[in-house]
């Protein structure tokens, strides 16, 4: 017959055998070093800060280097454009100045025809020949400085004789004078008046 064991025996606690399990297995488990954490949590926010706002002043500085090139270059273009319009629009300015003096022939020989000539074919043959040739001029730009009841302007005007008349009037013309477009291309030749002269008593 065996002998039994009478002591009393401990009770068994499964509860504190488990915690005790677990103190055990965190003695052993992995402490996180400094290493492991986020870099931008280690670093020096100041530092970051700085940083962020230099690289803000460069680019705005380089926006506005940009900015400048491009605005720059559009008015670079605007005036090539505007040169090669204007070198177009006055290109012919040396033949319309050198087709004036025949245009002045025309006129003077249509002035001049005599009563007995007038209304012959030959003589509207050249008037139509006249208003043609004077058309295509008109097309390119070329148009009479006006004298009829103007005031006397050196921009546009070359006084020739003072007469009497109204003082600082045009009172004749006597040789046309043109534009191109906006600019003079022959001043009209003319007599100004400077006023009457006082009777001497």
């Amino acid at each position: 017959m065996k002998n039994i064991d009478k002591r009393p025996r401990k009770p068994t606690s499964y509860r504190g055998e488990r915690l005790a399990k677990e103190e055990r297995e965190n003695q052993f488990a992995e402490v996180p070093s400094e290493a492991n954490q986020p870099v931008d949590e280690l670093m020096d926010m100041g530092s970051l800060q700085k940083a962020l706002t230099g690289e803000r002043e460069k680019s705005e500085k380089y926006l506005a280097s940009w900015q400048r090139s491009q605005a720059d270059f559009i008015n670079f273009k605007k005036r090539n454009e505007q040169e090669k319009a204007e070198t177009v629009k006055f290109a012919n300015s040396a033949l319309m100045s050198g087709l004036l003096p025949v245009l002045d022939d025309f006129e003077r020989a249509l002035e001049n025809v005599t009563p007995k000539a007038a209304g012959t074919k030959w003589v509207e043959g050249i008037e139509l020949i006249y208003r043609k040739f004077l058309a295509v001029l008109e097309s390119q730009g070329l148009s009479k400085v006006e004298t009829d009841g103007a005031d006397f302007d050196p921009r546009f005007h070359e006084a020739v004789i003072h007469d009497e008349g109204e003082e600082g009037k045009i009172t004749q013309e006597l040789q046309k004078g043109y534009m191109l477009y906006d600019r003079l291309l022959r001043p009209s030749m003319v007599k100004v008046g400077k006023g009457k002269e006082s009777e001497s008593g």
